[in-house]
């Protein structure tokens, strides 16, 4: 049963396994004690900070364990904002950053704070021009992601981490989809992770700090971890993380590039396989192992559904997958496709069989659910049309807009338009992304007299 969904949480490593019985055994004691359990159990954690702060790139002394990523991200954001707020209290952040750090911006304004958000192309990059011109004498802290937890685009960190330091901000890198891969390039002030991520258990995070940076924890505190995450470490899990951190980096050059040419492969036959379908993200400058692509006249509840019937466990960020109903924040930044949107993330030692029937399987999954949702075959042959066609799709949710737009297509004369009225959150992505593909013009949208959203469409092609 294969598990494509390691972006999410990576399978246990072997070595975090092992690790983590043997100090179940070793390390249950109190680390802050001075007898000799104490200090053996002191012993083991100083020696899995020592491991964590080589794989991160810092020293011992700069680097924290928390009990997640999410707490890792909260932590390093208000203690920097605190610690700077005779500054100013700008936070900068980018459009697809990791919901952690967008939650933690939403606090910071609602507290009073300012929060620049910095736009992506569609590739999901932001440019480092941009998010440098962001930067002003009363920004605080900047946050940037090493790659996106998405689409895989890396980010431009060395260069955004230079402007930073030019203009006297410090930087909080996201490397949580990174640091199993490698060392985050750049001269960064702090950098989060979690440990599920790379195939530690889960339950730990890292947060590094500079020394330099001005940082204030905040909530209450003691003694432990500098007072930068308090109560009593999770001694098993952090050795198991910190082992298995190093197992993967070691592992990282070989496997990297074992899985980069398994997603070159989806990447190159998704589209040949599968109509109307997008690959999005970076093709080059991404992770190794994740692939996202977006499938018209689909709804992606019922794709995910139908590809774990078939035995594949993927993850998805279309609407018709998520309690609000809403697409992706990254699918939504970036302006791509995202009604059938399907990631794939492979874990370490996934069998390119593995793969090759994953390429079998999806073109018929695909086409059974379009064939359930009424999803034309083929474009329509252009036809004559009495006045402007309107599409009533209100009330309708993710991929139907799209679907009843495609239907009557073909009625609509050369250099003439098609109103389709939605009120569902992803036309607004869907319908101009449908446009892209099909070569049509997306003239625009303005609010319907009947409720939701008006969006208009002209046929140039």
């Amino acid at each position: 049963m294969p598990y494509f969904d390691a972006a999410s949480a990576a399978p246990l490593h072997p070595v975090a396994r092992q690790a983590l019985l043997a100090s179940l055994d070793e390390g249950w004691a109190d680390p802050a004690r001075l007898y000799r359990e104490g200090r053996r159990a002191r012993l083991l954690l100083d020696a899995a900070r020592e491991a964590a702060a080589e794989a991160v790139g810092c020293r011992p002394d700069e680097l924290v364990f928390t009990p997640s990523g999410t707490r890792a991200v909260h932590a390093g954001i208000s203690g920097v904002l605190a610690a700077r707020r005779r500054v100013g209290n700008r936070l900068v952040v980018s459009a697809v950053e990791h919901s952690s750090v967008l939650h933690a911006a939403e606090t910071h304004a609602a507290a009073g704070g300012a929060v620049t958000e910095v736009p992506v192309g569609r590739s999901g990059a932001v440019d480092a021009a941009r998010f440098a011109a962001a930067l002003d004498s009363g920004t605080a802290l900047a946050c940037l992601q090493s790659a996106n937890h998405e689409v895989g685009t890396e980010q431009p960190v060395a260069e955004a981490a230079e402007a930073c330091r030019t203009a006297g901000v410090p930087l909080l890198v996201d490397a949580a989809q990174s640091l199993g891969w490698g060392q985050v390039d750049g001269d960064w002030s702090l950098l989060t992770a979690s440990a599920h991520k790379w195939g530690g258990p889960a339950g730990v995070g890292l947060l590094a700090v500079r020394k330099g940076v001005r940082f204030a924890p905040q909530g209450p505190s003691d003694e432990r971890e500098s007072g930068r995450a308090p109560g009593f470490e999770n001694l098993p899990a952090i050795v198991a993380a910190a082992a298995s951190l190093r197992a993967v980096r070691a592992e990282a050059e070989t496997e990297g590039t074992r899985l980069r040419a398994l997603v070159d492969r989806i990447r190159a036959r998704v589209p040949e396989l599968v109509p109307d379908v997008e690959v999005v993200g970076d093709p080059v400058r991404r992770l190794p192992h994740l692939v996202t692509f977006s499938c018209l006249y689909v709804d992606g509840e019922t794709l995910l559904h139908e590809l774990d019937r078939e035995g594949f466990s993927v993850s998805s960020g279309s609407s018709c997958t998520s309690s609000t109903l809403t697409p992706s924040h990254v699918l939504r930044a970036m302006g791509v496709l995202s009604e059938g949107n399907v990631r794939v993330s492979l874990p370490a030692g996934t069998a390119a069989e593995d793969v090759d029937r994953f390429l079998d399987v999806l073109p018929r999954v695909v086409a059974e659910v379009r064939e359930r949702l009424g999803a034309p075959a083929a474009a329509a042959a252009p036809t004559a049309a009495d006045g402007p066609l309107v599409v009533d799709a209100l009330g309708k949710r993710c991929p139907i807009p799209v679907i009843e737009l495609a239907k009557v297509f073909g009625e609509v004369p050369m250099g003439g338009t098609v109103t389709v009225l939605s009120d569902d959150e992803a036309a607004r992505l869907d319908i101009p992304a449908w446009c892209e593909m099909r070569g049509q013009e997306y003239v625009g949208e303005e609010p319907s007299p009947r409720g939701g959203t008006a969006y208009v469409v002209r046929r140039v092609t």
